[in-house]
């Protein structure tokens, strides 16, 4: 059989301004990010889709060079060539030059890992000339062309040697900079080809409903939380409207998209990072995270809130996690779901559990990777 032609492009600083708060790595964040310690997160998530792909004799890879493909290729029996050059700092401007490369090589299907930012430079690339399949390992990642985690991208990229169909999915335009400042400003940037295996893939980013029904559950749940709050015990607020909706009951500011921590209902730090998170942790005795689900995704950990990254959800625990979300968001939802970077956390949070949906109600529903 002919081997099938695969392309894969990795942003390798995809990803790294998570854990330590500053919600994304586009233009001089990168430098900032390094700065506070950040570690690339590309090679874990190349490595979790390299071990489940099932069928690698059947592929021949066309790759970027170094860290941005080939480092990952090698010593994995996988026959690969090498495309394009690269210095020691990679931009956009090299993801879309390969990318562009390897549609003229007859590439049959590329393989990106990388964010929503990643997305835009191979659609300025090659467009709907060639299906893709995105590894999420941004910070954010609201565009559908995401497959759910990179063991769903190996299972798209079995799809595509079973020769399934394809379908366009939106890749969305996100205001970084507007981001960091707590306002989530996005809009259509274009569409990519993926391989059609809808239960593989993530939702796009839903926003909250803001009519008086929304808004009143969002106060009902927020005044439930609050009322029933223990005292000596360190709640850590995740992003969105419907748990900023506590902070407002009590009249503490709020990062909307970042997390915060109240003691004994009051603010002790706001829009910190995963080191801000462990210093806590150490400090206080109990430790709870309240979250809300991505509208339409259902993501719980992995999109938008990096900064509760695996070693913090390890210490915490499942028991200590409390899920809220409007009744009219999980109407939507048919689980939840989790994709931290490390298999073993995802593992320990699957599994049932309850999700607070209107005052003293709640919802028992799984969550899945």
């Amino acid at each position: 059989m002919t081997k099938k032609k695969i392309g894969l492009i990795i942003n390798p600083i995809a990803g790294m301004g998570g854990s330590v708060g500053l919600k994304g790595t586009d233009g001089d964040a990168y430098k900032k990010a390094l700065k506070l310690g950040a570690k690339p997160v590309t090679p874990e998530r190349i490595s979790i889709l390299l071990n489940n792909l099932k069928n690698k004799t059947k592929l021949s890879f066309y790759t970027a060079p170094g860290k941005m493909g080939a480092d990952f290729l090698e010593d994995k029996g996988i026959e690969f060539q090498i495309i394009g050059e690269i210095g020691d700092l990679t931009s956009a401007k090299d993801t879309q030059r390969i990318a562009k490369q390897m549609r003229d090589k007859d590439v049959q299907l590329l393989v990106f890992c990388g964010g929503d930012g990643t997305a835009r430079d191979i659609y300025d690339a090659i467009g709907l000339e060639i299906p893709v399949v995105a590894i999420p390992s941004g910070v954010k990642m609201f565009s559908s062309v995401f497959a759910l985690n990179p063991r769903a991208a190996a299972e798209m990229i079995e799809a595509f040697i079973n020769e399934t169909s394809t379908l366009e999915k939106e890749v969305l335009d996100i205001n970084e900079e507007a981001f960091r400042k707590g306002k989530l400003e996005s809009k259509l940037y274009g569409y990519l080809k993926v391989p059609e295996v809808q239960k593989l893939l993530q939702a796009g980013k839903q926003s909250s409903k803001m009519g008086k029904t929304a808004e009143e559950n969002k106060r009902d749940i927020a005044r439930y939380i609050i009322e029933n709050m223990e005292t000596n015990v360190l709640y850590l607020l995740g992003p969105g409207t419907t748990v900023k909706a506590i902070s407002d009951l009590l009249n503490i500011s709020k990062a909307l998209l970042g997390i915060d921590a109240i003691y004994d209902k009051t603010l002790v730090a706001t829009d910190i990072n995963e080191n801000g998170i462990l210093e806590l942790i150490n400090k206080y005795t109990t430790t709870k995270i309240i979250v809300s689900p991505i509208g339409g995704q259902g993501f719980i950990f992995g999109r938008g809130n990096k900064q509760f990254t695996p070693r913090i959800l390890k210490k915490i625990g499942k028991e200590n996690i409390q899920v809220v979300a409007t009744a009219e968001k999980m109407k939507g939802l048919m689980c939840l779901r989790v994709d931290t970077g490390d298999e073993e956390v995802d593992e320990i949070l699957k599994g049932f559990i309850k999700v607070i949906v209107e005052y003293n109600e709640e919802l028992v529903i799984e969550i899945e990777c």
